[in-house]
């Protein structure tokens, strides 16, 4: 009979469906912060390194080129790779015309939308993309113009590499994230896992490239492509500088307040780290935060948040001009480049010495 007097009060059943509920979350999240703070640095490590460990990776990844293309100032090779068994995926390598092997190189990593064509100036046709006036400005091509050998994967879950489920279920689907995301985390896995073991599979085929120097590797990514990129920097020292546009923020300001993928989230990470604990796992390597000012899902105010507090570890570890920011005015959700673009090609191959083709 409490209920029903309850629901006299309350003024209406959907008064008493709400009751307590975000307060629980705001004692959840307390909970979370009050865990993280006792958490190291070699812990936060560990339990990214349990999200990849569950996929075993080809001690030699094989890659093969299926098409070749001569482009304004550079080649493009289309190619197969296989870094985990029994999948098979493309890529694409951009290679400067002229250069000098080996020479360094970049991962470049998407994140939404229909693959690694949207970066690399082609449509989801194959047709020509003439203006890449997109969020991801063909940022790939940007990168090979500056001298750098570019490899950029086709992240499963969207492009050609959605499922068949889901192509079948809805042909405008605009990608798979969410039926992989469930379906792997009822079996006690990860997309984020999953996407980042394959991530690291195709930096080992990029150190064995000919026309790539191992000890001189960067990776340039946006948005979701940043998280990946992120975390593949943070357990894998062989990627020397790293870009991360359109991600940098904290998980307070960005995930657990926007809308966001299904993709984005993994559980138990609020319980290790913040957004800014694991962009700390990056220094003292070179790293460039870029963002725009008026992202609607990663907010000004907490890229401020998380560059203030990144900045602050590489001053302590007396690295600071090893940390770069940029908040673009006029910008929403998308890459800029126009500072990030030539830091990234000059912490390469050294200052003065990266050329614009």
């Amino acid at each position: 009979m409490a209920g029903n007097s309850r629901l006299g009060c309350g003024g209406g059943l959907g008064d008493i469906v709400n009751d307590g509920v975000d307060a629980l979350l705001g004692e959840l999240r307390v909970r979370a912060g009050v865990a993280r703070g006792s958490v190291s640095r070699a812990g936060r490590l560990g339990f990214l390194r349990s999200l990849v460990d569950p996929f075993e990776r080809l001690s030699e990844p094989e890659l093969s080129v299926v098409e070749r293309v001569p482009c304004d100032g550079y080649r493009r090779d289309r190619v197969e790779l296989e870094v985990l068994p029994g999948i098979r995926f493309g890529a694409y390598v951009l290679v400067p015309d002229g250069i000098r092997a080996p020479s360094p190189g970049v991962l470049a990593v998407h994140g939404h939308g229909y693959g690694s064509r949207q970066i690399i100036g082609l449509g989801a046709d194959d047709s020509s993309d003439a203006d890449g006036n997109d969020l991801y400005g063909r940022f790939a091509v940007q990168l090979v113009r500056r001298g750098l050998v570019v490899i950029a994967p086709d992240v499963v879950g969207f492009g050609e590499r959605m499922t068949d489920v889901d192509r079948a279920y809805d042909s405008a689907a605009p990608s798979s994230c969410y039926r992989l995301s469930m379906e792997l985390m009822m079996s006690g896995y990860t997309l984020t896992g999953l996407r980042i073991a394959e991530l690291l599979g195709v930096l080992d085929a990029v150190a064995a490239h000919p026309d790539i120097d191992r000890d001189r590797i960067g990776i340039f990514g946006h948005s979701g492509g940043s998280l990946w990129s992120m975390i593949a920097m943070a357990l894998d020292e062989r990627i020397r500088a790293g870009v991360l546009c359109g991600f940098a923020n904290t998980f307070a300001d960005s995930f657990l307040a926007v809308h966001h993928c299904a993709c984005n989230f993994v559980p138990g990470l609020l319980t290790v780290a913040e957004q800014p604990d694991l962009l700390a796992l990056l220094a003292p390597r070179p790293l460039f935060l870029e963002s725009g000012a008026e992202d609607p899902i990663f907010p000004a105010s907490g890229f401020r948040s998380a560059v203030e507090s990144v900045s602050a570890v590489y001053t302590d570890l007396e690295a600071a001009d090893c940390f770069r920011s940029d908040l673009v005015p006029g910008v929403e959700h998308a890459v800029s480049g126009r500072l990030s673009y030539d830091w990234l090609a000059e912490t390469l191959t050294g200052p003065g010495t990266a050329p614009t083709l």
